[in-house]
């Protein structure tokens, strides 16, 4: 339950576990949204971030790869189609010479304060509905309507229906945009039903020091 003195501010403290290393940085959970039954095993960002919001920081530094098994990808020797923080990893069949790939998970490596002990959540916006072409909750809009409310550099976002809060992950809907950087949208055109529910959504953002003593 959140006091009476976190009501005041934009952010509340909530406690973010974090496998940390020596250096500062830590290493997200690991993540393995795919198996190589298909055209090979495809761990992208975008399908991760999608899949699991607000567990992979929003510039990751670094990237790990290892089978199922255990192995290091040089240890595994399959050929990587890509290995990067910008796209994530894919190891496809055609690339191989046994035209198989490993089943493989990955973990990213972020900054602190991503590291840090703690991410503050905004209050819940909704700026817009879908009686247009669709449901767009742009952070630069937001933060045009909401001036000094959200932080600089968001590490999360999360949005849920405006009537039920359904994650919106769990509506079914395709969206456009989601993520900390842009904001979220919803597309009537994107939709089988050629409509969209409405939505509202919070950021994530680094805990200064007021906010976690206060929250």
């Amino acid at each position: 339950m959140v006091s009476n003195a976190c009501t005041s501010l934009s952010y509340c403290f909530h406690h973010l576990e974090a496998d940390k290393t020596q250096s500062g940085r830590c290493w997200t959970d690991w993540f393995d949204r795919d198996d190589p039954s298909g055209n090979g095993d495809f761990e992208t960002l975008g399908r991760l971030r999608s899949e699991n919001p607000g567990k992979i920081c929003a510039n990751p530094i670094d990237i790990e790869a290892r089978t199922l098994s255990g192995l290091s990808v040089s240890a595994a020797g399959d050929v990587i189609h890509k290995m990067d923080t910008t796209a994530g990893f894919v190891c496809r069949k055609r690339d191989q010479a046994t035209r198989r790939c490993n089943d493989y998970r990955v973990r990213f490596s972020c900054h602190p304060p991503f590291c840090g002990g703690g991410v503050c959540w905004t209050k819940w916006y909704d700026r817009d509905n879908p009686s247009g072409t669709g449901d767009w909750e742009l952070l630069t809009d937001l933060r045009n309507e909401n001036p000094d409310e959200i932080c600089e550099n968001p590490l999360f976002i999360e949005a849920v229906t405006t009537d039920t809060m359904t994650p919106a992950l769990d509506t079914g809907e395709t969206f456009s945009i989601f993520n900390p950087t842009e904001g979220f949208v919803c597309r009537k055109k994107d939709q089988g039903d050629n409509t969209c529910r409405d939505y509202k959504v919070r950021f994530g953002c680094p805990c200064s020091d007021k906010s976690q003593e206060e929250c």
